[in-house]
């Protein structure tokens, strides 16, 4: 029987603890709060009672006890009920069923994550990147085959390397399950789906023992994509001592680092303290210590680590971006954990194993809940939750008090604004624009609409509210990435040039955002100021001149039309590349 552990509490430190506030303040005027998921040793404090009413949560049977107890200390009350609650951790659910999501509802998942989460899909992706932008960019994944199409392919491979290790894994599966390391032909499974992987048969050793690195990987919003990077993470070690031999391939202690896999040795040693350096389980600084402690160079590999996470989910952005635009309501709705495994080679470089889409955060130890806990209390407090307006959850089938807070007066005003007509134009211009100089997409800037300062204001919201995870893009020095999208996307444009201007300055960022916030540009403006095709800049930017009797909205969109009708069928690259203004890979305004 697992004993889970939960974040115990001593009565001296339970009659202790810290109050705080029920909601964070938004840093700009007319946004609305967030709510505020406090560590084990905070109270927060209690809502009014019409809201606290609201604050249910829907409890799945994988719902992890550091997610129940998180929210329990937040006030929130569990519910089976399917239309009235908040927040749910449940399992991935098809594509179509995300249609069911309200506005106010939030799943910890999004639709087509199984692009990176299957073994198989997360390989077909990655050698696809491998095929566009070539191997030296996407050279942290062992070359991999998958079966049944690829058994052509994998024989000659075989032949070409004798006495090679490789790897058998179901494509789909999970704790270690099904999991071979074979050398002979006749050792392969009949199985009709099957993943066969090179083995990285010189792995770094510690005390002569395996090991790979949980990564924890959060992911706020696919368009604008942004991705964080949790500072600690889990070693797991392989509990028996590794040795190369083909007679050992038997051996999953000695091959196989899974924890569910090794639990199971007798000579598994636990270890609760998440800064020591001892059994068969570490904390990722635990790692960092002892290896800075022997010359190793730890930040370049934490910098590897993060590349390798940033261009594999760039590699799932445009499946999951389809689908969101056919099954999502809003992007508020969606919000996803990745737990990347990672494995380092004798020469400390960095190659990605697997990706989960619901990594365990089981708490079996002292060391599992002092990591996982603080993650999921900073997950939390970074995915905004928001006290829904009253009349969404009335009329979702919810019971809720008469009474209306101005608490929560806002959230109604801002959630799901549509975007204007001069707002899609700017879009259409951008996107054309993707081999343009950086001068020139430094403009997007300069005339600030209001869909533009919403999706900033809440940018520099979610970054304030970060705690231990690490926004690794966008980033001021991340603009390399965005070469990788398989079709650029406007509100990453936004951000990353917001990047480049205040990611080292923030503050004068914020003070920027802020007075725009408080005359409620961020809900809809008339305001020419704010009105990209109004503005007297942008004549530089078009051929033809703007007469008095056709306004400039008008003016552009007849161009686009034109232009679309007269390079119909032409070489997509050279039309992207045209200096002349023109739909470029937009061909549909509305949506863009």
């Amino acid at each position: 029987m697992t004993v889970i552990v939960e974040e115990p509490m001593s009565l001296e430190a339970e009659n202790n603890q810290v109050q705080k506030p029920a909601l964070v303040p938004s840093l700009f005027p007319l946004i609305p709060p967030t709510l505020y998921f406090s560590a084990a040793n905070e109270q927060v404090e209690l809502l009014p009672e019409e809201q606290t009413r609201l604050l249910k949560w829907k409890i799945s049977t994988v719902t992890p006890n550091v997610v129940r107890n998180a929210i329990a200390r937040s006030h929130f009350m569990h519910t089976r009920k399917s239309h009235d609650w908040l927040g749910c951790w449940g399992h991935h659910m098809k594509s179509p069923c995300f249609k069911t999501l309200l506005e106010h509802q939030k799943l910890n998942h999004f639709p087509g994550t199984f692009q990176i989460g299957r073994k198989d899909r997360l390989w077909k992706n990655l050698s696809k990147m491998q095929n566009r932008f070539g191997k030296q960019e996407f050279n942290f994944i062992p070359r991999t085959f998958v079966l049944p199409q690829d058994i052509l392919q994998l024989r000659k491979a075989w032949k070409d390397g004798s006495r090679q290790k490789w790897i058998i894994k179901p494509p789909a599966s999970a704790r270690g399950v099904g999991i071979q390391v074979i050398h002979k032909w006749s050792q392969m499974p009949r199985k009709k789906s099957l993943l066969v992987q090179k083995y990285l048969h010189k792995p770094y050793l510690i005390g002569g023992n395996k090991f790979d690195l949980r990564i924890y990987v959060y992911v706020t919003c696919y368009d604008p994509l942004r991705i964080y990077l949790f500072s600690d993470g889990l070693v797991r070690f392989a509990s028996c001592k590794y040795s190369p031999s083909m007679k050992t391939l038997g051996n999953k202690f000695m091959h196989l680092t899974n924890y569910s896999v090794n639990k199971k040795n007798s000579e598994y040693q636990a270890n609760s303290d998440d800064k020591a350096c001892q059994g068969h389980k570490w904390a990722v600084k635990a790692l960092w210590q002892y290896l800075g402690s022997r010359g190793v160079n730890t930040t370049f590999i934490w910098e590897k680590i993060k590349d390798i996470v940033i261009k594999t989910i760039i590699a799932s952005e445009p499946y999951v971006n389809s689908l969101l635009k056919m099954h999502v309501r809003t992007p508020y709705s969606c919000h996803e954990l990745f737990g990347f495994d990672i494995m380092l080679d004798e020469n400390l470089k960095p190659w990605i194993l697997e990706v989960n889409i619901s990594p365990s955060l089981h708490s079996n130890t002292a060391l599992d809940v002092s990591i996982k806990g603080q993650m999921i209390r900073d997950l939390l407090n970074l995915a905004g939750f928001r006290i829904p307006h009253r009349e969404d959850v009335v009329s979702s089938g919810g019971s809720t008090s008469s009474s209306n807070s101005s608490l929560c007066a806002v959230s109604k005003e801002t959630s799901n604004l549509e975007i204007s007509g001069d707002e899609k134009v700017k879009r259409a211009f951008y996107l054309k624009q993707r081999f343009a100089d950086q001068s020139l997409l430094a403009t997007v800037l300069d005339v600030l609409t209001p869909n533009d300062v919403r999706v900033l204001a809440e940018s520099e919201d979610e970054l304030g509210r970060r705690g231990q995870f690490e926004r690794i893009f966008p980033s001021p020095s991340s603009s390399k990435y965005l070469r990788f999208f398989e079709s650029p996307r406007y509100l990453s444009i936004v951000l990353d040039q917001w990047e480049r201007k205040y990611g080292n300055n923030r503050t004068k960022g914020i003070n920027l955002l802020r007075p725009l916030c408080q005359k409620g540009v961020h809900l809809g403006t008339d305001d020419p100021a704010h009105m990209w095709s109004k503005c007297s800049y942008f004549s530089n930017y078009r051929e033809a001149p703007v007469t008095p009797s056709k306004s400039r909205v008008a003016l552009i969109r007849q161009q686009l039309s034109d232009e679309m009708d007269m390079d119909e069928g032409s070489d997509s690259d050279a039309f992207v590349a045209s200096p002349r203004f023109s739909a470029g890979t937009v061909p549909n305004i509305p949506e863009v």
